[in-house]
């Protein structure tokens, strides 16, 4: 786990002080894992409480085949931006923070094209181009952002670049397109609108940021007329998507206790809409179901985390600081199972795929459970890199992206 602190002028702070709070977090925070824990490092379960637990073999009832895998280039490494990617119309779209954008064939991992962005420094040289998080995708584009702010429009076709932008500050989550739009979250707190066409600003709406949170924020999910936003102080925002007028704003979590580790509360995973329900989790160890349209809240859970919600027919699926995955029943909120196996191994968000729930950890690992009752069905390790982005499931292909930059997509049999 990465964390951020408030910028008053738009900047980061000093990396000295960024370090002093992962640092600080590694001894005030039960929740969270070992230093070496965070940056990919293996241990063992030896008894000692604040290491990752020790995996435990059990029989596989399912077989994974890995189908294809792909490098997009030099990753995110100890970043923390939660650099992941995202599929729409039969194509993956995957940047690395060198090495551009990708386009591949979700079925082959064929590419189909690349991007590599180059801006002129002081002394008129090339220069890369920082990508952060990971790409929106949608209505025929492909849009990125920056470490530097940076915001690229390519055609999703071809990856011809269509028109290039600038935000306040870095942009560590994937952009959001759709209602003739780009929205685009940057690291201050702020959410930026673009025109769709020419890439030209039609507003802009800032959230205040607290002083203490986690590293990582979840895309802008769009609704009918809408645009909903998680925000770092455990609040969830709904504002209208023609102006940036926000017409509700719903807690998901309060911000509460002695200290600004204890009150972080942060709402990192992209809110999850489906029909005119609205799911959010938050690092405070609650889930929220809301009506999108009202912000009214139809029930609140005490299981949850700050990466996103998978979402099956009847119940969701979340992973909390602690390393416990939690189904839930989606009428309720009601944990119907758990599974505490995984602790303190810094799981991502959830995703589902068939009959089964899916996260990563911090070790490269993947683990299938089902559905109904928690059990692990199958794992499976990539790269021994570690996994901070949400699995991505498309079509029945599942995709996951390492902290190195490479991809790996699988089926069930």
């Amino acid at each position: 786990m990465k964390m951020k602190q408030a910028q008053k002028t738009g900047r980061d702070l000093r990396p000295a002080v960024r370090v002093a709070a992962v640092v600080l977090c590694a001894f005030a925070l039960a929740g969270c894992s070992t230093v070496k824990g965070w940056f990919g490092g293996k241990k063992k379960d030896d008894g000692k409480p604040n290491e990752p637990a020790e995996l435990t073999d059990f029989t596989a009832s399912v077989k994974v085949d890995k189908i294809w895998s792909a490098n997009a280039g030099k990753g995110e490494d100890r970043i923390g931006v939660r650099q992941g990617p995202v599929v729409a119309d039969g194509r993956v779209y995957a940047a690395a923070i060198k090495g551009g954008v990708h386009a591949y064939d979700l079925q082959t991992g064929k590419q189909v094209w690349e991007y590599i962005p180059k801006r002129k420094d002081k002394d008129k040289k090339d220069k890369d181009i920082r990508l952060s998080g990971g790409p929106g995708a949608g209505d025929g584009l492909v849009v990125i952002g920056g470490l530097d702010g940076e915001v690229i429009a390519l055609d999703a076709a071809t990856g011809a670049e269509k028109w290039t932008a600038k935000v306040t500050n870095e942009v560590i989550a994937a952009p959001a397109i759709g209602l003739g739009m780009v929205f685009v979250r940057s690291n201050d707190g702020r959410v930026t609108a673009f025109d769709a066409a020419s890439g030209e600003r039609r507003w802009f709406w800032t959230h205040e940021v607290p002083m203490l949170s986690l590293r990582g924020n979840g895309s802008p999910t769009l609704g009918p007329g809408f645009v909903f936003v998680g925000n770092d102080d455990g609040t969830l925002s709904a504002l209208a998507a023609s102006d940036g007028r926000p017409t509700w704003d719903q807690p998901v979590a309060q911000p509460e206790g002695r200290s600004e580790l204890d009150r972080m509360a942060d709402v990192d995973g992209t809110p999850v809409l489906d029909g005119t329900v609205l799911y959010a989790s938050s690092f405070k160890k609650q889930t929220v179901a809301i009506d999108a349209p009202s912000g009214r809240p139809i029930w609140v859970s005490e299981h949850g985390g700050a990466g996103r919600v998978g979402v099956a027919s009847d119940r969701l699926i979340v992973s909390d600081p602690s390393g416990t995955v939690y189904g839930l029943d989606r009428s309720s909120g009601s944990a119907l199972w758990s599974q505490p196996s995984l602790a303190r191994r810094n799981l991502t968000g959830a995703a589902v795929q068939g009959d089964y729930a899916v996260v990563g950890d911090f070790d490269g690992y993947i683990h299938w459970m089902k559905l109904d009752t928690g059990e692990f069905a199958a794992r499976e390790r990539v790269g021994g890199k570690s996994l901070r982005a949400a699995p991505v499931v498309a079509d029945g292909v599942l995709i996951v992206q390492n902290v190195k930059g490479e991809l790996t997509a699988f089926k069930l049999q």
